[in-house]
């Protein structure tokens, strides 16, 4: 393989053997496939100082940079806009590792030979890279085996990089197609790791809920950073497709005027479950409590309560669903079921074998550190919030969301999130 390393500041030799430059940097083109080809070839010398040669006309790259003929009736190459400059637009940048999901920095590029063509072909973030960049790769690697450790070349292939740079349209689309694909929690540790620019260009292509999806893992700082650059309308539909509480704690730290603006701009229904939130005590319950859970009426069997859920709204909005829980007609809780024990119920059996008077539950105003006992006490997924005197449902509160109370603040973005989109 071939290193882009090796090759900046090299001779240049034309087809008759003169040197006729040194390489100052490589261009390729369609950074979109997955192997890149090399476009040109950017030649410095002293006569004409900065001149494009078409890769058409390259004979060979390693291990001496030599054209097909006099430099003179070699091709020269006029950009076409979309072209990338490995040198100046890649070599020390950062990009995403999808593969390693995490931010690195680019210590070297590898190009490769196919036939009549070279290929931008991969990344180096290594240590060898920029031990290669520093022509102490040798050196480096004897040291290491000295003290039995093996440094090894690590390269990531082109198509399992995405680009952060904010200013190349191109380029940024791939990175967003490509970085929508990870799972969330890792979008967000990346997001931690940006400035707030580059965050907001990488997630501009992102649809409204996969926005929504980071945005609940992400820290505060970042979550108040994308949604304040976001056009108004567009931060409250991104809103609306977040867990209500999600949302709910977002806005709470932010200016009165503009949470106020937002929730105006959500549709009424999503605006008021938010609101109800934001009414409780940040270290209650209630304003750690999601309102999204599924219920079905007390009298049904099982039968009836499984057809009852796959048209129910609720349901289909309840992303956690570990537990279906029995209302009366006045949404009292009745009881409470595992919907592994439901499913798996004959369906003619009625649903008062779950109804319990000593249900396991919590006020909106108790505290949350209860909330988080009662659920690792009786190792619960989610303990249901009521109001104190007509035992209404409210909403529950789940492990996650109960154990960001007790951890450590550096922690709390990285508990798991229970989702199923």
């Amino acid at each position: 393989m071939i290193y882009l390393s090796q090759l900046l500041n090299q001779k240049v030799w034309d087809g008759f053997g003169h040197v006729v430059g040194k390489l100052d940097d490589i261009m390729v083109n369609s950074t979109e496939k997955s192997m890149p080809p090399i476009a040109a070839l950017v030649l410095k010398n002293a006569v004409d100082g900065k001149k494009m040669i078409d890769a058409q006309s390259i004979a060979s790259l390693w291990p001496s940079i030599v054209l097909k003929t006099d430099i003179n009736k070699a091709i020269p190459y006029t950009p076409k806009g979309h072209e990338l400059l490995l040198k100046q637009r890649v070599l020390d940048e950062q990009i995403v590792d999808l593969e390693g999901r995490r931010l690195v920095r680019v210590n070297d590029l590898q190009i490769a030979r196919k036939d009549e063509l070279f290929y931008l072909t991969g990344v180096d973030a290594s240590t060898v890279g920029l031990l290669r960049r520093l022509g102490l790769e040798k050196a480096g690697k004897r040291i290491a085996k000295l003290f039995h450790k093996d440094l090894k070349t690590h390269v990531i292939p082109w198509e399992l990089v995405a680009s952060v740079e904010h200013d190349d349209p191109l380029r940024l689309s791939v990175s967003q197609t490509r970085l929508v694909q990870m799972p969330p929690a890792d979008i967000a540790a990346i997001l931690d790791d940006l400035d707030s620019h580059t965050s907001k260009a990488l997630l501009q292509g992102f649809t409204n809920e996969d926005l929504a999806d980071t945005l609940e893992e992400s820290s505060p700082e970042v979550q108040q950073a994308i949604l304040s650059h976001l056009h108004p309308e567009r931060a409250a539909d991104v809103l609306e497709e977040m867990d209500p509480d999600e949302a709910a704690d977002i806005l709470a730290d932010m200016d009165d005027q503009v949470s106020e603006q937002l929730l105006t701009l959500m549709e009424d229904e999503e605006a008021e479950e938010v609101r109800s939130l934001l009414g409780y005590p940040e270290d209650s319950s209630g304003g750690i409590m999601t309102t999204e859970f599924t219920w079905v009426p007390e009298h049904f069997t099982v039968g009836e309560a499984l057809q009852f859920l796959r048209s129910s709204e609720d349901a289909l909005e309840d992303e956690f669903m570990y537990y279906v829980y029995i209302l009366d007609e006045n949404q009292k809780l009745k009881g409470v079921v595992t919907l592994r024990d439901l499913v798996t119920s004959p369906l003619d059996q009625p649903l008062s074998k779950w109804i319990d008077d000593s249900i396991v539950r919590v006020y909106p105003l108790t505290p949350q550190e209860d909330s988080a006992y009662l659920i690792a006490k009786y190792d619960l997924m989610a303990v249901p919030v009521v109001e104190p005197e007509t035992e209404r449902m409210l909403g529950i509160v789940t492990v996650d969301d109960a154990l960001d109370t007790v951890l450590p603040t550096a922690w709390k973005k990285r508990l798991p999130r229970f989702s199923s989109r």
